[in-house]
């Protein structure tokens, strides 16, 4: 009888781990239907602009697949956030047309968003980056702003961006 007991109960915990790990989700890659407005010949200039730019300035960065191009330039040792992750940053925010310029906008605290609600320059490269590490991000008008530019007016129609970034926590 206690035999049969232990059976039960450890086939109940198989299923309900089962349960738990379906209900589960963790998307790494921005689904193809949110990419489809950007405009590919607008994106396919904001890049060749972009990689100009590095190479004027002698950065070797990593190509995103759609684009976005990035430098670790520290490696954390964490976990990955997924797309319904939230996550806390630092970050500094920069117009690659003149990074001198003061940022539009940074957090030197951090700051905790999630994941899926920020821009696609973020959603296409935070997936790959571990907990702790500190990025710059290169990214195309159309997974920034887009036409509509932001942050009140600072950032203009079709800019391209420079994020430099801590991720200090994925909740």
């Amino acid at each position: 009888m206690n035999r049969i007991f232990l059976i039960v109960f450890i086939l109940g915990l198989v299923f309900l781990q089962a349960c738990k790990d379906d209900d589960a989700t963790c998307t790494k890659v921005v689904p193809a239907d949110k990419l489809v407005s950007v405009d590919k010949t607008r994106l396919a200039k904001d890049v060749e602009t972009i990689d100009a730019y590095l190479t004027a300035n002698s950065i070797v960065a990593q190509a995103e697949p759609q684009g976005t191009r990035y430098v670790v330039t520290s490696l954390g040792t964490g976990e990955t956030p997924c797309l319904e992750s939230r996550v806390t940053v630092k970050y500094v925010g920069k117009l690659l047309v003149d990074p001198t310029r003061p940022p539009f906008d940074q957090s030197a605290t951090g700051v905790t968003f999630p994941l899926q609600n920020l821009i696609l320059g973020w959603q296409l490269v935070l997936p790959l980056i571990p907990l702790g590490s500190k990025i710059t991000l290169y990214i195309p008008s159309g997974y920034a702003y887009g036409t509509s530019g932001g942050a009140g007016g600072k950032i203009p129609s079709n800019a391209n961006l420079i994020f430099e970034m801590e991720l200090i926590a994925i909740m």
